[in-house]
């Protein structure tokens, strides 16, 4: 006789967990729960129209994220960052992209993996194109390229370990690689400072192919310090800040 298998309760289905991780961290990085709100599961249950069970799901996942910081007491708030957390996050990623570049090179990186990355720096070379104005179609070309490449450097180290931390990395607030490239976008040297970027992309191609694993490692934790200044362009300027996602949570003293 078959057996019959339950039906998955409305409130564990996995998408509704997508839905509530999803809205809450949207809820967060536009500032609707500022830094320091405490989190009530009934509260967010009611704003967003999602039973508690995935809210209390994506709360956990959002504190791995780093966006929450648990309360003695039970429950959750919105955490802060400071100056030297964000800058932290970023150094953490470089030293990982720095190791991820040196692994692939010393190891050696298959040709099509090769051809993958070159073909993401022609990409971004088309988006950069500097006989005309950089449009919002080609900026969105940039970031798609730009995460594609960095994505592909992962894979070239062929360390699920590595692979793992950084992706851990990559979750914590303005330490991902796209992070502040809306900032790059508006300021004055925009064009310039994008193309060295993607210049430094092509030196590390060449870097892998030549299994060259320090120069590799090097130019990837340079190429992160861009990060850095995009970093201080942000907090210097309050109408820049507003393009950065989640920025309201950086405090500043």
């Amino acid at each position: 006789m078959a057996i019959k298998t339950l039906s998955q309760a409305p409130e564990d289905n996995p998408s509704q967990t997508v839905r509530a991780l999803l809205r809450l961290r949207e809820m967060i990085l536009d500032g609707e729960l500022p830094a320091g709100e405490r989190i009530s599961e009934p509260v967010v249950a009611e704003l967003t129209g999602i039973s508690r069970t995935p809210i209390r799901t994506a709360l956990v996942r959002l504190q791995e994220e780093g966006l929450l910081d648990p309360i003695r007491s039970g429950g959750f708030k919105v955490k802060s960052f400071s100056l030297d957390e964000i800058c932290d996050a970023i150094e953490v990623r470089g030293t990982l992209e720095g190791l991820a570049a040196r692994l692939a090179a010393e190891r050696g990186v298959a040709p099509e993996l090769i051809d993958a990355l070159r073909a993401c720096t022609r990409d971004i070379d088309a988006a950069l194109d500097a006989s005309t104005e950089l449009s919002d179609e080609r900026f969105t070309a940039y970031v798609e390229a730009n995460a594609r490449y960095h994505a592909l450097l992962e894979q070239a180290c062929a360390s699920e370990v590595v692979q793992r931390q950084l992706e851990r990395c990559k979750a914590l607030p303005f330490a991902s690689p796209n992070a502040f490239l809306r900032v790059q976008a508006v300021s004055p040297d925009a064009l310039l400072t994008l193309q060295i970027a993607n210049a430094q992309h092509c030196a590390v191609i060449e870097a892998l192919a030549a299994r060259e694993g320090s120069r590799a490692e090097a130019l990837m934790r340079e190429h992160t310090r861009i990060a850095r200044r995009n970093l201080e362009t942000t907090l210097a300027n309050p109408h820049i800040k507003a393009l950065v996602p989640g920025a309201s949570l950086i405090v500043t003293r």
